[in-house]
């Protein structure tokens, strides 16, 4: 049994872990080339086909890793894999600032991969055990607003004082996350003491037996996801080509991108959202709302109404992303917490990409078709949530 389910008397030990994490989140968020990612690139050598191919490799690396790190973290303890994580995040931030090669652009994607494997669910886990469960979903929606505000900081410093120097907005990346790796030292491990070794093979397949014989959360966990990735394509890959089709400037474009991302900090407000209107109204009202702006997308023209969805259908995924960490976190009443958490991370990256390739495919064929068919899967989705509405209750925990 989790020694920290039954209040807050043992999570107020551990209360600075929730600072040192939102300015963690804050400085990995400040990525000073985000807005020339593919031009930074493209200057020091690479072609968009070894781009598309090492993000690729990204990719699957992150999801072989995903399981192992977690394993891990439940023995060698959740403190110092956060350590090595941000330590690998920062190496590869110096790899990426003095990269000039195919072979050196991967190495730094394979670190992410490292990085991001490790970190996976790790956040969430150590905030959700130093906060209590009764303040894990305002935790959470802290934390993200906190990583929009680095990414908008950064973009801000980027467009006032960087410019066209991609050697100065790599340096700038690598000292915030150098802050980061250094903030990392200060906090406290949250899992309590236990006698046995955590971690073994063993408990990694009895969690995933376990997670797969749970058909109604299964059937959330990819619900979710096809959410996940249904807002992840319309905000950030198909929205420039309705933003053309709008007659939109590429000028235009950076501005929109700086208030689409900027309307992600309103994940500071997920719980007071949720006491509103109800967890479960919250968490399937907002992706049958997507569903319908996905719709409004398919047949308008005009660019206010395109800008509007697609901010609407970003607040939206933003106001549940706290939501749906709390759900998955109530669900986990094991001390090998990283590697359950890993577990559900897995069934949705892996419904994630399937989607994903299928969106390529179908707006390859037809924007308006992608936009439908993500109306499609939000209703869908939306369904699949209301049918699993008992892990929106406030004794969800199994």
């Amino acid at each position: 049994m989790n020694h920290f389910a039954k209040g807050t008397s043992s999570s107020a030990r551990f209360s600075r872990n929730i600072p040192l994490m939102y300015a963690i989140t804050f400085f990995q968020g400040m990525v000073f080339y985000a807005p020339v990612s593919s031009l930074y690139r493209q200057a020091r050598g690479l072609s968009l086909e070894q781009i598309a191919l090492i993000e690729s490799v990204s990719f699957l690396l992150s999801l072989a890793l995903e399981l192992p790190w977690g394993l891990l973290a439940d023995r060698i303890g959740y403190r110092m894999t956060m350590i090595a994580g941000c330590g690998v995040f920062f190496l590869s931030k110096i790899v990426f600032w003095q990269a000039w090669t195919f072979w050196a652009f991967l190495l730094e994607r394979i670190l992410i991969s490292a990085a991001v494997a490790g970190l996976s669910g790790l956040t969430d886990s150590i905030l959700y055990l130093s906060c209590g469960p009764e303040k894990s979903q305002k935790v959470f929606g802290r934390c993200s607003a906190f990583g929009t505000a680095g990414l908008l900081v950064s973009a801000a410093l980027f467009s006032l004082f960087i410019g066209t120097d991609y050697s100065l907005a790599g340096l700038a990346t690598v000292v915030s996350y150098g802050i980061a790796a250094l903030l990392s030292l200060g906090l406290r491990e949250v899992r309590p003491p236990n006698g046995t070794r955590r971690g073994q093979t063993k408990d990694f397949w009895r969690l995933l037996c376990a997670t797969l014989k749970n058909r109604r959360f299964l059937l959330l966990l990819v619900a979710i996801a096809l959410y996940g990735e249904t807002v992840q394509t319309v905000t950030v890959w198909l929205n420039q080509n309705q933003y053309l089709r709008c007659g939109i400037s590429e000028q235009m474009m950076g501005v929109i991108y700086l208030v689409v991302s900027g309307i992600s900090l309103v994940s500071a407000f997920s719980q007071t959202a949720a006491k509103k209107f109800g967890p479960l109204s919250l968490g399937a009202g907002a992706v049958l709302l997507s569903g319908v702006l996905c719709l409004l997308l398919v047949w308008t023209r005009s660019g206010l109404l395109s800008v509007a969805a697609i901010l609407a259908i970003s607040a939206a995924g933003a106001l549940v992303g706290p939501l749906y960490s709390q759900v998955y976190n109530r669900q986990v009443q094991t001390a090998d917490r990283a590697t359950q958490l890993s577990i559900f991370a897995v069934v949705s990256d892996v419904t994630s990409a399937g989607a994903s390739l299928f969106y390529g495919r179908t707006a390859d064929l037809s924007l308006s078709g992608a936009f439908f068919l993500g109306a499609v899967v939000c209703v869908l989705s939306g369904a699949a949530i209301l049918l699993c509405r008992k892990y929106f209750s406030e004794s969800s925990e199994p």
